[in-house]
């Protein structure tokens, strides 16, 4: 099977940003992303900026195709600039996190389509446990010959990503003891998880073909992995990411996985072997950065190195630093540090609920607030 990967001229940026729909008064999950969606069209200069997910009580904001993390955060400002205003008309909020508090998946609506009816149809009790946000970024790539060997060395700084971006440690009013309880529940379905490492493009042609003829998948938007190729798009699109509460983060998390793209692409082109680790320190690396978050001790290499994750990571953005001056975010990359500096979501969250008595409604509140005030901030 030939998969025609369109090439992209120039390391493109697109962002994904999911957000919950919560009720003003009672803080929890309302299923009105069909009333939201009849408000914020008409107002919307390119109504693509906003798309429809698998439960009603969820809206996607989208960016166009961006050169800069300023731009896109530039284009989501501009694209919720609309929407928080026609939320607040019909009595929501958006909710930035990787899961929600309290809420009963049992009381979410799934939205009409066939994709989403057979996924229900397929994956019955875990498809509807599914209450789960993230963030998606794009980075274009220019050759398809690297597209394989770029996401396959990604997974080195797997967990990196997922432990700065952890925002899901409550779960049907339970702290589950995770910092990211998505990260686990979303591999529960059967084409989500982590990407198999293939060393050609011929070779992932390969598993679409046999996913295809065995029904594993109807088409390619089937294959749910945390990294994944995106073919028409010319992009790799890096899914590692719980939901992100306010621009002040995500901006910083979009400059880290643009950088981390080119250089390793830019690397390959220049001939050199990309660093890889064995699929199981991988797995381990995922579980590890769920588990403690900005504590994880991680698995560096097949060697069995380990070290602490933010260890790590102060060590990784000096080495990003030139990329990041060429891609014009170096501020945003720097920026990387303040998350642990000043406690990532998961522990913002815990510290709410510890200050208030295990009170989940001012947890929502807390999360709630974020969006709105690193929008006023935002410059």
């Amino acid at each position: 099977m030939q998969l025609d990967f369109h090439p992209s001229p120039r390391p493109t940026l697109g962002v994904e940003w999911e957000f919950a729909l919560v009720d003003k008064a009672s803080r929890d999950l309302v299923n009105s992303a069909s009333a939201l969606f009849d408000a914020v069209l008409p107002k919307l200069a390119e109504p693509g900026k906003v798309h429809k997910e698998l439960l009603r009580n969820t809206v996607e904001v989208v960016t166009g195709v961006c050169d800069t993390v300023a731009e896109a955060m530039a284009d989501l400002r501009g694209t919720l600039g609309v929407v928080l205003p026609a939320a607040d008309g019909i009595g929501v909020d958006l909710f930035g996190a990787g899961t929600h508090p309290f809420a009963a998946w049992s009381r979410q609506h799934i939205t009409e389509g066939h994709r989403y009816a057979e996924l229900i149809n397929r994956t019955q009790w875990w498809g509807r446990q599914m209450l789960i946000w993230g963030v998606h970024v794009h980075v274009g790539m220019p050759d398809v010959d690297r597209v394989m060997p770029v996401l396959s060395s990604l997974l080195n700084t797997f967990p990196h990503l997922q432990a700065l971006s952890a925002s899901s440690p409550l779960w049907a009013g339970t702290d589950t003891g995770y910092a990211s309880t998505r990260a686990l529940m979303f591999q529960q379905l059967p084409t989500a998880g982590l990407p198999f490492q293939f060393e050609t493009w011929a070779q992932y042609e390969s598993f679409v073909q046999d996913s295809l003829t065995t029904g594993v998948i109807e088409d390619l938007a089937d294959v749910r992995w945390d990294l994944r190729p995106a073919p028409k798009l010319g992009t790799i699109e890096n899914r590692v990411c719980d939901g992100v509460s306010n621009v002040r983060e995500l901006a910083p998390l979009v400059a880290l996985m643009h950088c981390l793209v080119v250089d390793l692409d830019e690397r390959c082109a220049a001939g050199e072997k990309l660093p890889t680790m064995p699929p199981w320190h991988v797995q381990e690396n995922k579980w590890r950065a769920a588990r403690y978050g900005l504590d994880a001790e991680i698995i560096l290499d097949s060697a069995c190195r380990e070290r602490l994750m933010t260890d790590d990571l102060h060590d990784l953005l000096e080495r990003l630093e030139p990329i990041a001056r060429r891609l014009d975010c170096a501020d945003e990359l720097r920026a990387v540090e303040d998350i642990p500096r000043h406690g990532a979501s998961y522990q913002r969250q815990r510290a709410v609920a510890d200050e208030s008595g295990g009170d989940l409604v001012a947890v929502v509140d807390a999360v709630v607030q974020e969006l709105p005030a690193s929008l006023d901030n935002a410059h």
